[in-house]
């Protein structure tokens, strides 16, 4: 406990067959309409900014209409952003349902590259506190959640852990699908041949992010290092490790992997994962964390893939999005 011993994910749908067709498809072929987001850029403490995208729908002057001060906040994977599919269900779902959302873009990843020399990692919780701590400041919520996925699973689990007691009051409860909680194993994972489509795919995106970075900051960079990148953990020391302020690969994964903080979780949390999911591992799964744990849930579904979790019925969201909402609420109204 709080182990959940059977998940209430129906299955994914009739032709998605296997991990990987349940991970992609819903990437390619998803559309969610409806969502116009209104964007908002802040500054950073060390002097970059962050766009954040919000979709607001309770307009605080209608008189006779009360205003329920909650926000949600979402957090996106690896070289995406928050017009990611899952964001978007995500934000559409809960305005639905009377939240604020606001679905916020990692330094790099709002389609203009940040000032900075470092970018975003799966460790950075500093600019989710930056992002909460300007949502309570300037919009009075009495309530947050968070909700990540993928890479945002990590930071939002990594965020909760290390905060422990000393989160804002009004952070009630947060959600975690497809967490590489463990950094090292999922890198690792990422260099098996059956997952080189993800790992082509991750390393163009950052491989361009990369050479863009050795042009603004000349001299602090040398791109020439890519033909040594032969596994993932290469590119990890290369390149994500001293970007993000790191002396090594085995340092940024340690410091980086959300198990080695989610002891210290001091709200309701809940982390789902698929059992084949591709590009996570056993690793990634802290079955005995959460066996002996108050606050984290843990949810393994035997299908999903990563970020998928679409479901035979279909729909307009997710199984992920409702399971997420079934969540918050629930913990709000205990």
């Amino acid at each position: 406990m709080p182990l959940i011993p059977k998940s209430s994910y129906p299955g994914p749908p009739f032709l998605q067959r296997g991990g990987h067709l349940q991970s992609i498809l819903p990437g390619l072929f998803r559309r969610v309409k409806g969502v116009d987001y209104q964007r908002e850029r802040i500054e950073t403490p060390d002097g970059d900014f962050l766009d954040l995208d919000w979709l607001q729908k309770n307009v605080a002057h209608l008189k006779g209409v009360p205003r329920l001060r909650r926000l949600v906040i979402i957090t996106h994977g690896l070289e995406s952003n928050s017009g990611a599919s899952y964001c978007l269900g995500t934000v559409k779902l809960f305005a639905q349902n009377g939240w604020d959302a606001l679905a916020w873009n990692c330094r790099s990843c709002s389609g203009e590259m940040n000032r900075k020399f470092r970018m975003y990692h799966h460790g950075d919780t500093e600019d989710i506190s930056t992002v909460v701590n300007h949502a309570l400041a300037t919009r009075g919520y009495d309530t947050v959640v968070l909700i990540g996925y993928s890479m945002g699973g990590n930071i939002t689990l990594k965020y909760v852990g290390t905060g422990g007691e000393n989160l804002p009051p009004q952070v009630r409860a947060a959600v975690a699908f497809s967490a590489p909680c463990d950094i090292r194993a999922g890198s690792d994972v990422l260099d098996r041949w059956g997952n080189w489509i993800y790992k082509a795919r991750f390393l163009a995106f950052l491989k361009k992010k990369i050479r863009q970075k050795a042009r603004q900051f000349p001299g602090r960079l040398d791109v020439s290092k890519f033909k040594l990148v032969k596994r993932w953990y290469d590119f990890d020391e290369h390149f994500s490790a001293p970007i993000c302020g790191f002396a090594s690969a085995d340092e940024f994964h340690q410091q980086a992997s959300a198990k080695n903080f989610v002891a210290g979780t001091r709200i309701p949390t809940l982390l789902v994962s698929a059992l084949n999911d591709p590009i996570l591992t056993s690793e990634c799964f802290p079955l005995e964390i959460a066996r002996e744990h108050l606050f984290l849930h843990l949810e393994l579904t035997s299908g999903g893939g990563h970020c998928g979790f679409q479901t035979r019925r279909g729909g307009e969201f997710s199984w992920a999005e409702r399971r997420a909402l079934e969540f918050v609420e629930g913990c709000l109204e205990e």
